[in-house]
């Protein structure tokens, strides 16, 4: 096991020194592009941010914003979040996106639409309504709302750009987008939000520094969980299953899943994100981890230091049985939450991995993104599959594109089509 991890770290480092295709995130925590702290003042100068994105492009941004910013950031005034409120549009779903319409003044509001290849579909569609929508509030260009942040040469989103002199960015050629977060892709509405990007950065490149000098397993967190991961897919568990107790990591847990997901299920390989929250999900899915099938390695993640609010004595005779949580806190009941579960799956011989973090802050939380970037790719290395790639999703991709109407794209929809029709329906009346 150790052999083939240290190949897999050998492999990522190599391909970062080479600035290989895919291996561009090594380096974002060191290399922030120009006019990013000067491009997020301009963005805090609106009432709204909307980023327009899909995947990689939303899923990091909510991840941030879940993590260090206030739970209902929206809901308190503009000054108390000291920022512009924030909306995500990434599923082509009109109930979604027609709500962000209900909540903005299109003419006040600035949209970030981050698309690598300046096509993707579901991003596209959303930003073609937006735009409808700042025309018909008479703005005549959109470049003074409009930020894009795509492929430097290609793509409809860079030639947008190119038409109406809109602020842009750039996705770094060798970077991929679930591996973008820490890029202008997410560090953009990051930073219009208030959270300290030079922290995030740092974070992230303190944690490559410390995992670059650690050789083999001993004493190396990420060659642990990349060793466990294999190990216990070779046993038959192939589900990782991924639960901080924390609420403000909902969203981390949803990114990892991408990062997990697409990048190591190859060539029949695959160890399956599961999304647990706790305390929450051990009043929903507890049972099924003690006493269901034997297919999961478990992750937790705890932070050591947080937020702490005491609870009081009991008020009502009713309630004297509740007598024993006085003057303890919220924050070390979860903490000892953690400790009980992690304990119930152990007697039932079920494996975990448990994380510690010594507080939930941008640095900790940019160390966080580089260790699970890292903890990724060296799996995938490992194993000889190619973390950076997506064929799967390519092929869905490609279908869409046929069924949409797009030229180039009519064989797809056939085949589409064809398969389609294969598929078992099941009706009923509601």
């Amino acid at each position: 096991m150790e052999g083939i991890l240290n190949r897999g770290s050998e492999r990522l480092l190599e391909g970062a020194r080479n600035k290989d295709v895919g291996f561009g995130w090594f380096d974002l925590p060191d290399s922030p592009p120009e006019r990013l702290f000067e491009t997020v003042e301009w963005l805090r100068g609106f009432d709204s941010v909307v980023q327009i994105g899909i995947g990689g492009s939303a899923l990091g941004n909510r991840m941030i914003s879940s993590a260090l910013c206030h739970p209902f950031y929206n809901e308190l005034t503009r000054k108390e979040r000291g920022g512009p409120r924030f909306y995500i549009a990434d599923n082509a779903d009109p109930e979604g996106t027609s709500a962000i319409l209900d909540m903005i003044d299109p003419t006040r509001t600035a949209y970030v639409v981050a698309s690598k290849s300046g096509s993707t579909a579901e991003t596209m569609a959303n930003f073609l309504v937006f735009l409808d929508s700042l025309a018909g509030s008479g703005v005549k260009s959109p470049g003074g709302n409009v930020l894009v942040v795509t492929d430097k040469e290609k793509g409809s989103l860079r030639s947008f750009a190119e038409e109406t002199g809109c602020r842009s960015f750039q996705v770094p050629s060798t970077v991929g987008g679930r591996y973008s977060v820490l890029s202008p892709v997410g560090l953009l509405s990051a930073g219009a939000q208030g959270v300290d990007i030079n922290s995030l950065l740092l974070g992230a490149s303190a944690m490559k520094s410390s995992l670059s000098k650690k050789k083999g397993i001993s004493g190396d967190p990420a060659m642990v969980m990349a060793a466990s991961a294999i190990h216990h897919f070779r046993k038959g568990r192939n589900i990782i299953t991924f639960m901080p107790y924390s609420g403000n990591l909902d969203s981390f847990s949803e990114w990892f899943c991408q990062l997990w997901a697409e990048s190591l299920g190859k060539n029949g390989w695959g160890s399956t994100p599961l999304k647990a929250i706790g305390a929450t999900d051990q009043h929903s899915q507890l049972q099924l981890f003690a006493e269901g099938p034997d297919d999961k390695l478990f992750l937790f993640i705890v932070p050591t230091s947080r937020r702490d609010l005491l609870m009081p004595a009991p008020s009502w005779s009713s309630l004297d049985d509740l007598s024993y949580l006085e003057g303890k806190g919220l924050g070390s009941m979860l903490d000892l939450e953690a400790l009980s579960t992690a304990a119930a799956l152990v007697k039932k011989c079920r494996p975990v991995l448990w994380l510690e973090i010594p507080v939930l802050d941008a640095f900790h939380l940019g160390a966080m993104v580089f260790f699970f970037e890292y903890v990724t790719a060296v799996t995938g290395l490992a194993l000889d599959a190619d973390p950076f790639d997506q064929p799967g999703v390519e092929q869905g991709k490609r279908y869409t594109y046929g069924l949409m109407g797009r030229s180039g794209f009519e064989s797809d929809a056939a085949e589409a089509r064809e398969h389609f029709s294969s598929i078992l329906g099941i009706s009923a009346c509601l």
